[in-house]
Parts: structure tokens; C-alpha cells; sequence
């Protein structure tokens, strides 16, 4: 595991697959998103402090695996979309994405993941909720990569966590894998309507500065 510190408040945690982020407020941190089953260790780490919160951006297994055993470790609330809970909890399948022709080889490059163990959802939240951190996080849906994806975006420190709906792999762009393309536009051009001088996302190097910009060339690229 890779850490990045992308300001002075917030880390990115960089796994083989994907990434987590660690916000540290003075009462505690907040992490978003788990990486895969075998991160709890690298993760506690790096922790400084109560954690307080799980935030879930969505159930795919690079981003939920080590929610559970980091939630019964550290008693910290787990909070995700309530269209996403139910698979979280093992209790529903998630929907698989329609790949693009481009992703089809990419899909199939990727190693195989290990499976997430069912994890508990203390908090089920909606679109235009508020989160008790960084000066409070509103929650942004953003289906189309699932249908319960969400954002966050944090508009006193101007920082948005963009999860999967938008990558910035050599170049800021719409995420892959997604079961909704239409959507999944739909949510890019809703993000890229924020003001947000930071941003990070769940695949792909974080933006410290400057990523209102990067995301609105990605949404007016996109069709």
C-alpha cells in the first residue's frame, strides 16, 4: 500500500486495485471506501486517532472488503446508498456491468479479487444527505456505475470524492465497468457542476488543485 498525502487533512491510501481515502477531522477519521478483504492491516496502520466512520461509495469488492472486519474492530458506523446496503450486507446480488467493447479486454486482464465477507450498514443514506465530517459531506448520487453509487463532496474545503464515477488514470474520464452508461454521463456531468478544488477518485491519481477544471473537460468529452 502506497500513502499519498493529498492535503493536509486527507490521505489516499493506493492498493495493487483501487484506493481508499483517510479524512482526519480533530475528533476522529473518516474512511472512505476499504479496498479488497486483505487491506484491514495495511489500513489500521496508517489510522491516527477514533474511527468513526465507513463511508461506501458502492458494493463492488475493491471497495467494500475490508469494511467488515475493520467495522467490528473499531465499533465505527458503516454508511453507504440504501440501494447499496442490501448487497453490502450480503442480503441482495449486485447488478453486473454491460461492458463497453474497450473493456472487455481490460475486464479480463484484471486479477481476481478476494470475496468481501457480508458487512453491516449502520447508516442508509439518500441522495442530499449530510455527513458529520470535514465540515459536513453531502452525499451525491451518482448511478449509473451501480445504481447506489455515491459521491461526496465536501464544499467548505472544496473536495470531492468521486468513487468510481469518475477516473483519472494519465487523463480525468468517465469511470469503466458500469451497468448504466447513460447514467453513469448523467452523474459525470452532475459532478462536474460542483465546485471542488480537490478531487480523488477510486482509480487513478487525486487532483490537489485545479479539479473543477479537469472534471468539466472530462464531462464535455463525454458523450
Amino acid at each position: 500500500m502506497d500513502v499519498i498525502e493529498v492535503l493536509p487533512r486527507l490521505r489516499m491510501l493506493r492498493f495493487p486495485v483501487g484506493a481508499a481515502y483517510l479524512w482526519r477531522d480533530d475528533d476522529g477519521s473518516t474512511l472512505v471506501d476499504t479496498g479488497t478483504a486483505d487491506r484491514a492491516a495495511e489500513i489500521e496502520e496508517v489510522l491516527e486517532g477514533e474511527l468513526r466512520r465507513i463511508v461506501l461509495t458502492h458494493w463492488h469488492e475493491d471497495h467494500t472488503g475490508s469494511a467488515a472486519e475493520l467495522a467490528v474492530r473499531h465499533g465505527a458506523e458503516v454508511v453507504a446508498h440504501r440501494l447499496e446496503a442490501p448487497v453490502i450486507r450480503g442480503e441482495a446480488v449486485g447488478t453486473a456491468p454491460v461492458l463497453e467493447e474497450f473493456e472487455v479486454p481490460i475486464r479480463a486482464a484484471l486479477p481476481p479479487l478476494p470475496p468481501r465477507p457480508p458487512c453491516r450498514v449502520d447508516r442508509e443514506v439518500e441522495d442530499g444527505d449530510v455527513l458529520e465530517f470535514g465540515g459536513g459531506a453531502v452525499v451525491v448520487a451518482v448511478p449509473g456505475h451501480t445504481d447506489g453509487s455515491i459521491a461526496l463532496h465536501l464544499p467548505g474545503p472544496g473536495v470531492l470524492f468521486t468513487g468510481d464515477a469518475v477516473a483519472n488514470v494519465g487523463r480525468t474520464t468517465l469511470g469503466v465497468f458500469n451497468t448504466d452508461r447513460a447514467r453513469a454521463v448523467g452523474s459525470l456531468r452532475r459532478l462536474a457542476e460542483l465546485e471542488a478544488d480537490a478531487a480523488v477518485f477510486g482509480h487513478g491519481d487525486p487532483i490537489p488543485h485545479g479539479a473543477a477544471a479537469a472534471l468539466r473537460a472530462a464531462a464535455a468529452s463525454t458523450v
